[in-house]
Parts: structure tokens; C-alpha cells; sequence
């Protein structure tokens, strides 16, 4: 069984990233192979994680897909790796909510058996540290709390007496004190960090963090912590199905480029899996869609910060329009949907024309809508059948302006509000369906066989297929 560790903080910000990233490095460094997780509906820490371990970061997110489930993907993906290392989202026990755990990385530690190290933000504390420390530890025996990390500290006497406070409190070891570095910092902007996919000195920030973990933290005592349980639960979890035989496979085209480039690696696996062949393409730098392309994803992203070289594309906002018009299936989410509106209106309120095969525009807002979603469709889709409940997650500073209110919505949201408990969420129009909410198609691994099928109906100018009680139909 893979060794595995989760890395934890005590509230957003504590520096965990650059620690899971730096801890990578190091143990890559000594020959591991080292599988990263990362809790929670993120893609933008999995990027960096992506980058240290060499192998693609999988989320873990208790909430949108049923535990049983996020258990045999962890058994998966750690498949031929040493060790596993996880990171946590915001603090240990933060979740959905105030009143249970669900979603949040204590539930993931328990479900995973995992060990768990805490991060402490040392920068503005003393002897609280140990206060701090035994409050994490006290609040949940279930979590498998095994040592902290005191970051960011001033010296190494403050490091030295912050780590005597948390021990003497807690009888746990702290497996490291890390100094204040500026130059370790992962750059920022309106959504978090920026992905490591885009342009900067990524393999430089890497090393860096690698350097600092060796020589502040006891790597070896990581390591060890790491193996030391076992996953009582089998491998009979992981075993995946044969896949679905489909003569003369379908290709679904995914937008993968500095502007698309949020999807979970589940999902395009759920779809070859249930016969598709994936062919990634760039409307930033393409001027067509990949050769024999039967369905398209739009992921989201970051448009608006390459909103006017997605205008000047013409010829790729062209093949889009084309394919719509061919009746292929389009799925897109969040920046998906941002390009397929009439235009883009960018940060410093300049107007870019893009697809226009949604009414209106969609434009930048100071405001941030963030947060989980429970969604059902109200009629049968290519997608969805009428009545179906899902769930998953928003995470944008845009908005869709000037949406017809007579638009069909692709699903109805929840709401708190009484009086309309369920608002409109965006749109469904016969083989297109586009939405702000990211799914994890983990939570329904139908939806990957509903999209393969749509895409083999759907050859020849053929309408993609409802989805209704009995299976797909005309």
C-alpha cells in the first residue's frame, strides 16, 4: 500500500502549497515517486503539485463525488507510487458548512486513514502556538493528528520557542520551522494562485521550495509518518471495469490552453472509459478543431485574460459556430460559457467579440461567487434527464449579462430564498449545454456515457439524443 500524508493548515493561507510543492520535490529528489492530491473543487494548486511530481494531481472531494467513490480514485491513481501526499483545503475542519464535516480535509484524512500534519502560520505568535495546537488536536479524535509544521517564523530563537510551546502542549513532534522567504511565494491574482501552466519561473519556484523543505524540515521523519498505517480498506475498491467497446471511437475535442484549462483528469478518463478518444486543442493558438472531432468541452479558465487574442481567432471562432451548427455536442463550464456569449467585457472594461452562440455578453465584476452547488434538471437533455439532482461548484468574477429570461436553463440551483427556492443556471439549447458550475462527473460516471453516445448519434448532422426514463432517444 502508497505511503500517504495529508498536509493540513490551520485556516487558508499558511502556506501549504508551497510546502506540499517543496515536499514533492524532495522526495522526487530522493527517487519516490509521489502521487499529489489536493482537497476540495480546485484546479488551480493541483497545477503546481502537477509540476513537482510529475504526474497529474487528482482532486479529493467528498462532497461532490460519494466517499466510496473518492476512496477507489485515491486507490487508483496511487497505483505504481511510494507515496501519496495530500493536500488539505482551508483549514483541517472546514467544509460545507458550520455544523458537519462533509468535504473538508479532516473527512478525507479519516476516510483515507491518512496521517495528518498541521501548518501553523508562526509569523504573528509565541507560546499561542501551543494553544493553537492543542485546539486542532482535541477537537477530533478521529483525525490522525501526528505533528505540525511552525512556517514562516522570525528567527530561530522564535522558531526554537514556538516549537517547545506546541510540544509541550500537544506531546507531538514539530517536524519543521520554516523561515519568512518572499522569494518562495507562488504569484497571485483574482482567483489564487496562478496556475503553473501559464509562463513564469515555475521549475525555479520548485527547486526553491525543494531546498527550503531539506533543509528545515525532517524529510525522514515525513516519510516515516507517512508509512506508518496501512489502508485497511482493499484494492477491490479500485478495480475499474473494462471499457465500453465502441466501433470507429469518438472524438471529443477539450480546450487545453492558457485560457481552458480547468478539468479534472476523472472526467476525460470517464469518458475514454466509456469509448471516447480525447484530442486536446487551443483556441488561443489553433485555427480549427482536432480532425474527426464528434463533441466539444469548453473548460473554464481564464478568457478574460486572453480575451483579445480569443477575438482575433476568427477562424477558430468560426470552426466553433460550425461545429453548433453541425449539431455536435458542446459542453462547456464557467470560461467555457464566457466564450461562447456574444463577447467578453475584460477587467479594464474593454468589449472582445467572441463565439455568439449565447445571447448577451459576459463581463468582469469585483464581486466573487464562490462556494458548492446542489443543481437538478428540469427536462431531459443530451446531458441530464428530467428530475436528476447533482451537485458541484462555482468559482468566477464574471457575470452573464443581458440572458434572456426565456432561455432554457441547463439546470435549476438552489437557493435559500423561500420564495424561489431554485434560480436558473445557464443554458441548454438542443446540443449545447453551458453552465457556470463545474461538475465532477465522478459524482454521475453516466454523464460520460450520455456524452459518448450524444457524439455517435449525433455524426452526420444528426440531433444528439435526449436522455430520458428508458435511455437515450430520438
Amino acid at each position: 500500500m502508497t505511503a500517504r500524508l495529508v498536509i493540513a493548515g490551520t485556516h487558508s493561507g499558511v502556506g501549504k502549497t508551497t510546502i506540499v510543492v517543496g515536499l514533492i520535490a524532495a522526495l522526487r529528489a530522493r527517487g519516490l515517486s509521489v502521487q499529489p492530491f489536493k482537497v476540495g473543487p480546485d484546479y488551480i494548486d493541483p497545477s503546481h503539485h502537477t509540476l513537482a511530481a510529475g504526474r497529474p494531481c487528482r482532486n479529493l472531494d467528498t462532497w461532490m463525488v460519494p466517499p466510496n467513490r473518492v476512496l477507489a480514485s485515491f486507490c487508483r491513481a496511487t497505483r505504481g507510487a511510494d507515496v501519496a501526499i495530500i493536500e488539505g483545503v482551508m483549514g483541517l475542519y472546514d467544509g460545507l458548512g458550520y455544523e458537519a464535516e462533509a468535504g473538508s480535509t479532516a473527512e478525507v484524512a479519516k476516510l483515507l486513514e491518512a496521517p495528518v500534519v498541521l501548518v501553523l502560520d508562526a509569523s504573528k505568535m509565541a507560546r499561542s502556538a501551543g494553544a493553537i495546537a492543542l485546539g486542532y488536536q482535541s477537537y477530533d479524535a478521529g483525525v490522525d493528528l501526528c505533528g505540525y509544521v511552525a512556517n514562516r517564523v522570525g528567527s530561530e530563537g522564535h522558531g526554537l520557542g514556538v516549537a517547545t510551546s506546541i510540544t509541550r502542549a500537544t506531546g507531538l513532534p514539530v517536524l519543521g520551522r520554516l523561515p519568512r522567504e518572499p522569494r518562495l511565494a507562488i504569484p497571485e491574482r483574482h482567483l489564487g494562485l496562478i496556475p503553473a501552466v501559464e509562463p513564469g519561473r515555475w521549475a525555479e519556484v520548485v527547486d526553491q521550495a525543494r531546498e527550503s523543505i531539506e533543509r528545515h524540515l525532517d524529510v525522514d521523519r515525513i516519510l516515516a509518518l507517512a508509512a506508518s498505517t496501512a489502508l485497511s480498506t482493499g484494492d477491490d475498491e479500485a478495480e475499474e471495469g473494462e471499457p465500453v467497446p465502441v466501433p470507429d471511437r469518438p472524438v471529443i475535442a477539450v480546450a487545453r490552453d492558457e485560457a481552458f484549462q480547468f478539468t479534472y483528469p476523472e472526467n476525460l478518463e470517464l469518458l475514454e472509459a466509456a469509448g471516447a478518444r480525447i484530442a486536446f486543442f487551443s483556441p488561443l493558438a489553433d485555427h480549427g478543431l482536432p480532425e474527426g472531432t464528434d463533441g466539444l468541452i469548453l473548460s473554464g479558465g481564464f478568457p478574460e485574460l486572453h480575451a483579445r487574442a480569443l477575438a482575433r481567432n476568427h477562424t477558430m471562432r468560426e470552426a466553433i459556430r460550425n461545429a453548433h451548427a453541425r449539431r455536435m455536442p458542446i459542453y462547456a463550464e464557467c470560461g467555457g460559457l464566457m466564450y461562447l456569449t456574444g463577447s467578453i467585457v475584460d477587467q479594464e472594461s474593454d468589449s472582445h467579440p467572441m463565439v455568439g452562440l449565447l445571447p448577451g455578453h459576459s463581463a468582469m465584476t469585483g464581486r466573487l461567487t464562490l462556494g458548492y452547488r446542489e443543481a437538478r434538471a428540469d427536462r431531459d437533455t443530451w446531458l441530464l434527464r428530467a428530475g436528476e439532482s447533482i451537485r458541484g461548484h462555482e468559482f468566477h468574477y464574471s457575470t452573464w449579462v443581458d440572458r434572456p429570461a426565456d432561455l432554457p436553463a441547463a439546470l435549476r440551483v438552489a437557493t435559500r430564498d423561500d420564495e424561489a427556492p431554485y434560480r436558473p443556471e445557464g443554458a441548454s439549447l438542443g446540443n449545447l449545454w453551458a453552465s457556470y458550475i463545474h461538475l465532477h462527473f465522478e459524482g454521475r460516471p453516466e454523464l460520460a456515457s450520455r456524452f459518448v453516445d450524444a457524439c455517435v448519434r449525433s455524426r452526420g448532422g444528426t440531433p444528439a439524443a435526449l436522455v430520458g426514463p428508458g435511455g437515450p432517444r430520438r
